[in-house]
């Protein structure tokens, strides 16, 4: 505590320079000289008017830049559907519509050249008069697939190795498949088009699709970033929630590799913009982003204005704070020096400094002293108490060491006497005391318990000349599983106390694997037993059971279970008067890392 206190002075050190000056008897509010100062430096109309002028100019401009963009967006969105739905009429008529289809079907069938010539030139006729009344299209072409040459007809030449497979997928839409934006096909040019996929319908199996595109500045007309008065870019996202298509030079990589859903923020994609969103109901969506800064342009201008005249009060509010500086730094530089001194003789009385504040606050210092100082001297007492239960702690400690090396004394001479029933009672003994006295860890495997328990018990059949039987059923699958240490030890001693003391007495420790990742451990004998009032009162702590001697391990094993499974475990009695007594414990299986988690 010194030595904080020693700190706190240093770090307040520089109020020791300066005047004290005279002394003033007159207690001052230092509450009402702060706020006297703060309204004279007009700083809470400048809050006022700055909040209203924020409200005020952020809702008008937000409102006008986005009901702008929304305008202009829905106008792009709405070409865009018009767009589709022309290449879905103009599809329609190429796959659907008799005549164009019958005169396919009609070449892919006919085996002269000369006729495939005339069927070709009255395809083509037709091709060029849908697309002389249709403007908007470009490439319009038949293409088969499968076939070693798969461009049939086209009124533009088209790339060799032409594949639908290769084209980014933007719609499905009554019955065709809508791609895009992706270049043309059209070998000459490297325009960016819209284009459309429909089977035709032919009488045979033959399997031929009418592949259609915009106009080579189609795309260009539809998203036209100029239309919006400031920058912005776009992102298309196609009907399964991909971007197909994006402009934002600055970070290309963003968006076309992720998965949009349906009114899904672009904010934490895309930091430092803003998002607008068009659905389409052909299963598309259209986004424009504008940069929170073009969106704020005009906003932006006037908070500048704003921020000069918040700088310049904010000058004249530092002078006022001087001032202020000045008026408190006396009575504070006298607080430091009463908490400096404590650092030196925390029994120093405190001084005040007559200012209702301050004065204040130097009388909890005072109180907090008194604490301290009372705190110090109860430190020093338990302390010292502290250091003797730890000599008493090492002296028990002896006993143990001294039992052991007494044992093993014991067990050398046995063996050099050739006593080896001796030497082997002994170690037994040695191993039950190393096990019990907690030299291991507090947690076991059932297998070191499992051991603990044999050693005892072949100590105890010794002692009672092997009257009774000892009988283990073993799950080796439970074998790893870890378990409190001294658990079932206590409950065999019971039972061999109250169960197998006499002739063909038998104890059986049972250990299984149960459903749900449990264990069961069950202890029987084929003693006396005890009555149903009786395990009753041993299994609820009764005062009356543990005076009998069994409550005695079964009150710390239950203390055990509760402190390590809570309500997760269960012990249960079940005996009869003659027909000895069986007592199970189900617990759950766990881990020794599950123990220390």
């Amino acid at each position: 505590m010194m030595i904080k206190l020693g700190r706190l002075g240093q770090q307040l050190s520089p109020f020791r320079t300066g005047n004290l000056g005279t002394h003033q008897p007159d207690k001052r509010s230092l509450r009402r000289t702060v706020v006297v100062y703060v309204l004279l430096g007009s700083l809470l109309p400048l809050a006022l008017l700055s909040v209203m002028t924020y409200s005020l100019i952020y809702n008008v401009m937000t409102n006008k830049v986005q009901t702008g963009i929304e305008a202009t967006l829905k106008q792009e969105a709405a070409s865009l559907e018009n767009t589709i739905n022309n290449l879905d009429f103009a599809s329609k008529q190429f796959a659907l519509d008799g005549g164009v289809v019958d005169e396919v079907s009609a070449f892919l069938q006919e085996p002269e050249v000369y006729k495939k010539l005339q069927i070709m030139t009255r395809i083509n006729e037709k091709i060029n008069l849908v697309n002389f009344t249709n403007p908007y299209l470009g490439v319009t072409a038949y293409i088969m697939p499968k076939a070693s040459d798969p461009v049939l007809f086209s009124n533009l030449n088209l790339y060799s190795d032409v594949s639908f497979d290769k084209l980014p997928p933007f719609t499905t839409y009554n019955g065709g498949a809508y791609y895009g934006p992706h270049r043309t096909l059209y070998s000459a040019s490297d325009n960016t088009v819209f284009s459309v996929v429909r089977k035709v319908r032919m009488d045979d199996d033959s399997e031929v699709y009418v592949y259609l595109e915009t106009n080579y500045n189609q795309f260009r007309k539809i998203l036209n970033t100029e239309s919006y008065g400031i920058k912005v870019s776009h992102l298309l996202i196609n009907g399964d929630g991909e971007a197909t298509y994006i402009d934002l030079n600055d970070k290309p990589e963003i968006g076309l590799n992720a998965k949009w859903k349906s009114g899904q923020p672009l904010a934490d994609a895309y930091k430092g913009y803003r998002d607008f969103r068009y659905t389409s109901q052909q299963g598309w969506q259209l986004v424009t982003l504008v940069k929170k800064s073009a969106f704020n342009s005009e906003i932006n201008a006037w908070f500048v204005q704003l921020a000069l005249l918040g700088f310049a009060t904010l000058g004249f509010a530092v002078l006022l704070a001087l001032l202020i500086w000045r008026w408190i730094y006396r009575p504070l530089n006298k607080v430091n020096q009463q908490i400096v001194r404590m650092s030196d003789n925390r029994t120093t009385p405190v001084s005040f400094t007559n200012v209702e504040e301050f004065d204040l606050l130097l009388t909890s210092f005072k109180e907090m002293k008194t604490r301290i100082n009372d705190l110090i001297d109860e430190v020093e007492h338990k302390e010292k108490e502290k250091s003797r239960i730890e000599i008493e702690k090492l002296l028990s400690q002896i006993n143990p060491h001294f039992l052991h090396n007494t044992l093993n004394t014991v067990q050398w001479l046995a063996r050099m006497n050739g006593q080896k029933e001796i030497d082997r009672l002994v170690t037994l003994l040695v191993k039950v005391l190393q096990y019990n006295l907690g030299k291991q860890s507090l947690i076991v495997t059932m297998r070191e318990e499992i051991e603990a328990v044999q050693n005892y018990m072949e100590l105890q059949r010794i002692r009672y000349d092997y009257e009774f039987e000892f009988r283990l059923e073993l799950d080796e699958a439970a074998m790893g599983a870890a378990v409190p240490r001294f658990l079932l030890q206590p409950l065999v001693e019971n039972a061999i106390y109250h169960g197998a003391s006499e002739s063909n007495g038998c104890v059986t420790v049972a250990v299984r694997e149960e459903t749900g990742n449990r264990l069961m451990l069950v202890v029987e004998d084929n003693g006396e037993g005890i009555s149903e009032e009786k395990a009753r009162k041993l299994l609820e702590e009764d005062p009356e059971g543990r005076k009998q001697g069994l409550g005695i391990g079964l009150s710390y094993v239950n203390r055990m279970l509760k402190r390590f499974y809570g309500e997760l475990a269960t012990m249960h009695i079940g005996s009869k008067p003659g027909q000895g007594t069986v007592i199970a414990i189900t617990i759950p299986r766990r881990t020794e890392e599950e123990f220390h988690a």
